[in-house]
């Protein structure tokens, strides 16, 4: 797996971000709008950067550099709101090179001497069109019916006031001289290429918009005071931009793995182009605007340069038209077949590949649940921890796959951190998705590192041997995801020995183990993230009452009392008042997650339902469900990044819970809707699809709350990715 950028790529963006920084300063896009919206000295300083050349093939003249070069100068230029059609100049010179015949035009072009732009509809069907770039240009490259043509323009294109004061013009293009580029069936794959191309291109130009949009207001929101406070601190400024930031990202995501796709040859990757324009239409709107909104009145006012993205936002895509069209798009290319050409990706060094050892291991696990567990197991699975089986758990540890990740000492294989990750998603495609085995690791892993000789000796064999279950005792009824305020109390004894009294809330899987990791308070006289020590607590012991909590999601929880419970001090993990230390070496195992999977099972639930109702082939439906697929697709592309950034020690600005947090809101939010899409046979829960999207409705609620409420991630994302204060409700 892989996120970086090669050297090359590096230098090139930073040379492009330093041009643009000077050369793009909201100062010079004032100065463009007095002309027109349209700065000819930025255009010829790109021109000698090497812009317009990027994608030309080498054989006329260009740089021939990839797809993703591209993106990165796009997002630049987004970014810095670049004054000129820099996207169409972009796919236009590129058709210029690959159709030929128009050498003196292409070199003035890549020199910055000539703008050419792109029609994106058919001219024998839409002779009148908005250009982007037409009041400055000097041809435009179009279709017309099975023919390329080269429109000349110059003069043709007329400014007039527009919404962001860009250089767009309406021009009547059969009217104006044409030459014939090419014909015939290659000519046309060539340039409806060329459009998926200019697609990628606005995507991540949006995205580049919209990140910005939100720096701004978080910059604004970490300086402006209200009620005494930095606005920056209440939730109800942080939180939204936490959510568009993922937002943003992820419309980026997808054209990367768009660009990825096509690399591949990947039967994804006409739907991903769609589904990356459309999102990042609609993502950048909101940023946008939420960043608008954060600086309150003085957003409206054309002093600030908020409003300037305001409008470019929405200015640059809607040439084309409609958005929500290529959600329509989306939904064709995913359920209907429809297959679109695409341009040539060129090098791309992201890959979001799990490697060589994900897989064998992944066939591993098929294999073992395909031979070794009988339908009557398979029947018990369940998401939650009712889901254990003690024979699969056996199976596993045998095979030292039930903890793959951890070294061989553990009963684990040492694996690498990609490959025990799709372990991880092989079990749950299985429908083994317990969490008891995740507990286990981690307790194994604590007790190994901070354990007695009599815990390794008495406690840990145990758990590596597949033979009990450990469960966590971090929550109490008057503090969920705030840990660290644990009010149970441990008490030192005489003799060294603690008692233990107090409550534990949500102590899932208390009814089916033998142990609980206990989190509990040991000194109450200093800071709360100070005075608290690690335990192993046996549960099978006097003192202890498990009492059962059923939740709407088929699962049983527990909360758990602890009246007098007596325990040696061999029991205790790590230092007196050492709990937070102790608790670091869980963060070993975490790399980021999200609910891809469940995510995935929950759109085919869907499909097989859509198909049974006979709505298969409606636009609504298709659209909804491409929708849907959106959301899971950047899901998996924000765990990615968080994998990868945690495993290769990359700077990580909350990417874990950035990915967290936005899967289980969209799985929240997909589950209400396919439901509602599918119903009334999605009310049903009879086996098969029905209770399968039936149950996903009630478990995405749960998502998210445990292993921290969206509120929760939602401030540290807001405050490691945005350098917000820290926020208060």
């Amino acid at each position: 797996m892989n996120f970086d950028l090669t050297d090359e790529q590096e230098m090139m963006r930073d040379t492009f971000a330093r041009f643009l920084d000077e050369h793009s300063s909201t100062v010079r896009v004032r100065k463009a709008q007095d002309t027109g919206g349209f700065d000819a000295a930025l255009w010829s300083g790109l021109a000698e950067l090497g812009a317009f050349a990027m994608r030309v093939p080498e054989t006329a003249g260009g740089m021939e550099l990839g797809l993703f070069d591209a993106a990165l100068l796009m997002e630049e230029a987004g970014r810095t709101l670049v004054s000129g059609p820099l996207a169409e100049a972009l796919v236009a010179t590129r058709l210029l090179g690959q159709l030929g015949g128009q050498d003196d035009l292409l070199e003035r072009a890549i020199g910055g001497e000539a703008v050419v732009t792109i029609a994106l509809h058919d001219i024998a069907d839409k002779p009148v069109q908005w250009i982007a770039g037409g009041a400055v240009a000097q041809a435009v490259v179009a279709r017309r019916g099975a023919e390329v043509v080269l429109v000349t323009v110059d003069g043709a294109g007329s400014a007039e006031p527009n919404l962001a004061t860009t250089p767009i013009a309406e021009i009547d293009l059969a009217a104006a001289a044409t030459e014939v580029l090419a014909a015939g069936e290659e000519a046309l794959a060539t340039f409806a290429a060329a459009v998926e191309e200019w697609k990628l291109h606005i995507a991540v130009g949006l995205s580049g918009i919209g990140r910005q949009a939100l720096v701004m207001a978080a910059a604004y929101a970490g300086e402006r005071k209200a009620f005494g406070q930095l606005i920056g601190t209440f939730q109800g400024i942080s939180h939204p931009l936490a959510d568009l930031l993922c937002d943003v990202d992820g419309a980026k995501f997808l054209a990367w793995k768009a660009i990825r796709d096509i690399h591949d040859g990947s039967h994804e990757a006409g739907a991903t182009i769609s589904l990356a324009y459309w999102y990042a239409c609609d993502a950048a709107a909101r940023a946008v605007a939420q960043g608008l909104h954060t600086f309150g009145g003085f957003g409206l006012s054309s002093e600030y340069d908020i409003h300037l993205y305001n409008l470019r936002a929405k200015a640059l895509p809607l040439v084309a038209g409609d958005p929500a069209l290529a959600l329509e798009e989306a939904g064709r290319r995913l359920y209907a077949d429809e297959t679109p050409a695409l341009p040539a990706a060129g090098d791309v060094p992201l890959d979001f590949d799990l490697g060589e050892e994900a897989r064998q291991v992944c066939a591993e696990l098929a294999e073992l649940f395909a031979t070794k567990v009988t339908p009557e197991m398979k029947a018990r699975f369940h998401y939650s921890w009712e889901g254990y089986v003690p024979e699969v758990h056996k199976m596993l540890a045998d095979h030292n796959l039930l903890f793959p990740g951890l070294p061989e000492h553990l009963a684990g294989r040492r694996i690498t951190p990609y490959a025990r990750i799709a372990a991880m998603g092989e079990l749950e495609r299985q429908g083994y998705n317990t969490p008891g085995a995740n507990v286990a690791a981690m307790v194994a892993m604590m007790i190994d590192k901070y354990g007695s000789d009599e815990l390794k000796t008495e406690v840990l064999p145990r758990i590596t041997g597949g033979d009990v279950l450990c469960s966590l005792g971090y929550s109490e009824p008057s503090c969920g995801s705030d840990v660290f305020a644990a009010q149970c109390k441990a008490t030192q004894q005489e003799d060294g020995s603690w008692r233990i009294d107090g409550t534990k809330m949500w102590t899932s899987g208390a009814n089916l183990s033998s142990y609980v990791l206990m989190l509990t308070r040991t000194n109450p006289d200093v800071p709360k993230h100070k005075g608290l020590t690690m335990f192993i607590v046996p549960l099978k012991t006097e003192g202890v009452t498990v009492q059962a909590v059923h939740t709407f999601q088929d699962e049983r929880t527990n909360i758990t009392f602890y009246d007098g419970v007596v325990i040696p001090d061999s029991w205790r993990l790590g230092e007196i008042d050492g709990g937070v230390k102790t608790m670091s070496a869980a963060l070993e195992l975490e790399h980021g997650g999200g609910f891809s999977k469940v995510m995935k099972a929950m759109i085919e639930a869907a499909e097989d339902l859509t198909r049974q109702i006979g709505i298969a082939g409606e636009t609504r439906t298709q659209c909804r469900l491409a929708r849907s697929v959106a959301h899971l697709w950047i899901s998996d592309m924000l765990t990615y990044r968080a994998q990868w950034s945690s495993i290769e020690k990359k700077p990580n600005h909350a990417f874990g819970p950035m990915a967290k947090m936005y899967s289980s809101e969209k799985f929240l939010s997909d589950s209400r809707d396919l439901l509602d899409l599918t119903a009334p046979l999605s009310l049903s829960k009879r086996e098969g699809a029905a209770r399968l999207l039936n149950q996903c409705y009630r478990h995405a609620a749960g998502t998210t709350i445990y292993g921290g409420t969206s509120e929760v991630h939602r401030s540290m994302v807001a405050e490691r990715g945005l350098g917000l204060p820290r926020t208060r409700g």
